[in-house]
C-alpha cells in the first residue's frame, strides 16, 4: 500500500493567524470564545462564539479578488497558502495533473447568502452581484485553491455537516493510496459567524451562552466558531525525493453512518468508527497515546463519545488521553475536524498534549484522562481524531509519527 504524509500544514482560526500563534495557544490553553461582534448581534440569545480577531482581507486580497471570496473562501486561501509555503512545495509540470485539493464545509458562502438576502428582502432591491453564486457555492474554496496552486488533479468539496473535514481528508489519503494522486490539499473551511449563522443553531437548543466545557459535569452546550485549515498530504517516497521535512504520517481511516437519528449521536457507530481508523492504521488500542474528541460540550455528545471510546480501548484506556480543542476554539462545523487535526500533529512533533478547558467538575459518565485545563508535555507514537457529525456520520483518523 502506498502511504501517505503529511509535509506542511497551515491555518487561521480563532486561537491564530497561522500555525505557530495556534500551536503556542494551544500550549497555553488559551481561549479564542468571546463576545460576538458583527451586525445584529445584539438580537440574538446567544452572544458568544469564537470569531477570528484582527483580520483584516484587504491586507492579503486585492479588491478584484475580494469581490470573488466570501469570508470561508479567504480563509482556505490563507492556510493553504502557509501549507504550500511550509511544504516547500510547488506543483507545476507533471506533477499538476496528479495533484489536487479536497475540501470540507458546510454552510458555503453564509455572509455572502446572509448579505444578499438582506439586499433583497430588508432593502428591496431588485438586483445582486453578478457574482453572488461564485461566492456562495461550497466548492469556491476547493476551487480558487486549485487555481491559486495549479492543481489540475482530483478537486472537490465534501460537505457532511461537523464531519466535512474528516471526510475530506479521508477522501484524499484515499486518493493518493489509490495512486490517483501523488499530492492532495485537504482540510477544510467555515464562516458561519453572522446573525442568520447563529440565529439557526439557536433553534437547536444546544448552544451555550457562556462557555464551552467538554465533558465537565456543568456543561451546557457548544460555542460556534470559524476559520480553517489546510495540510499537504504526500506519497511518501515523493516527499522523501524531494527532500520534504515530514511531520506525521497519515495512518488510517473509518468512516460509519449511525442510520438511526438526525441529530443524537450513537454510541455504536461512533465505536464502530474508531474501531475502523485502528484497524486500517494496524494499530492496537495500546498504541494510541491521545485521541482529539469530538467533544462539543454538549450532553449527549460528550457521554456518548466517552462511552464510545471505552468500549474500543477497554483496559486501554488507563493509559490513553482525550481532550476536546473546542473548549478553545470552538466548533468549527465542516472545518472543525481540520483545526483539530492541527493539535493531533502538535502532539506527533511537539510532545505537547492541548488541553481541555474550562473543566470545572468531574462526570461519571466521562470518566476519562480528559487533560484538564492544562497542556501536558507527553511522548505518544500515534494518534487519533474523532469526527461526528448531525446526520449520524462519523469518520475518524489516525495518526503516526513520521517514519
Amino acid at each position: 500500500m502506498r502511504r501517505v504524509v503529511i509535509t506542511g500544514a497551515g491555518t487561521i482560526n480563532p486561537l491564530g493567524h497561522d500555525l505557530p500563534e495556534t500551536f503556542a495557544a494551544m500550549k497555553a490553553g488559551r481561549s479564542g470564545i468571546g463576545t460576538l461582534d458583527f451586525r445584529d448581534a445584539d438580537r440574538l440569545s446567544i452572544r458568544i462564539g469564537a470569531q477570528v480577531k484582527n483580520y483584516d482581507p484587504q491586507t492579503h486580497f486585492s479588491r478584484q479578488e475580494l469581490v470573488l471570496f466570501d469570508r470561508f473562501t479567504q480563509f482556505a486561501l490563507l492556510a493553504a497558502r502557509e501549507a504550500m509555503g511550509r511544504a516547500g512545495l510547488t506543483v507545476e509540470g507533471a506533477l499538476a495533473e496528479r495533484a489536487g485539493v479536497v475540501l470540507g464545509n458546510s454552510g458555503g458562502g453564509l455572509g455572502t447568502v446572509e448579505d444578499n438576502y438582506r439586499t433583497v428582502f430588508e432593502e428591496g432591491k431588485n438586483r445582486v452581484h453578478p457574482f453572488v453564486v461564485p461566492r456562495l457555492m461550497s466548492n469556491a474554496a476547493a476551487s480558487q485553491v486549485s487555481m491559486a496552486h495549479n492543481l489540475r488533479g482530483p478537486s472537490y468539496t465534501v460537505a457532511s455537516a461537523c464531519a466535512s473535514s474528516n471526510h475530506a481528508m479521508g477522501q484524499a489519503l484515499m486518493l493518493i493510496r489509490s495512486g490517483m494522486a501523488e499530492v492532495m490539499l485537504t482540510g477544510g473551511s467555515e464562516a458561519m459567524l453572522c446573525f442568520g449563522g447563529i440565529k439557526a443553531w439557536e433553534g437547536l437548543r444546544v448552544m451555550s451562552r457562556d462557555a464551552c466545557r467538554p465533558f465537565s459535569a456543568n456543561r451546557n452546550g457548544m460555542v460556534q466558531g470559524e476559520g480553517a485549515a489546510v495540510f499537504v498530504f504526500e506519497e511518501m517516497e515523493h516527499a522523501k525525493a524531494r527532500g520534504a521535512e515530514i511531520l506525521a504520517e497519515v495512518a488510517g481511516f473509518s468512516m460509519t453512518a449511525d442510520a438511526s437519528d438526525i441529530v443524537m449521536p450513537s454510541r455504536e457507530g461512533a465505536a464502530r468508527a474508531i474501531a475502523g481508523a485502528l484497524r486500517d492504521a494496524r494499530l492496537n488500542p495500546e498504541d494510541v497515546g491521545y485521541i482529539n474528541a469530538h467533544g462539543t460540550g454538549t450532553a449527549a455528545n460528550d457521554k456518548t463519545e466517552c462511552a464510545a471510546v471505552a468500549e474500543v480501548f477497554g483496559a486501554a484506556t488507563a493509559g490513553l488521553m482525550i481532550s476536546s480543542t473546542k473548549s478553545m476554539h470552538g466548533h468549527l462545523i465542516g472545518g472543525t475536524g481540520a483545526v483539530e487535526l492541527l493539535a493531533a500533529v502538535m502532539a506527533l512533533t511537539d510532545g505537547v498534549i492541548a488541553p481541555t478547558i474550562g473543566y470545572e467538575a468531574p462526570d461519571p459518565d466521562c470518566a476519562l484522562d480528559v487533560v484538564p485545563n492544562e497542556a501536558r508535555e507527553a511522548r505518544v507514537g500515534a494518534v487519533l481524531s474523532n469526527a461526528f457529525a448531525f446526520g449520524g456520520l462519523n469518520a475518524v483518523i489516525a495518526l503516526r509519527s513520521a517514519p
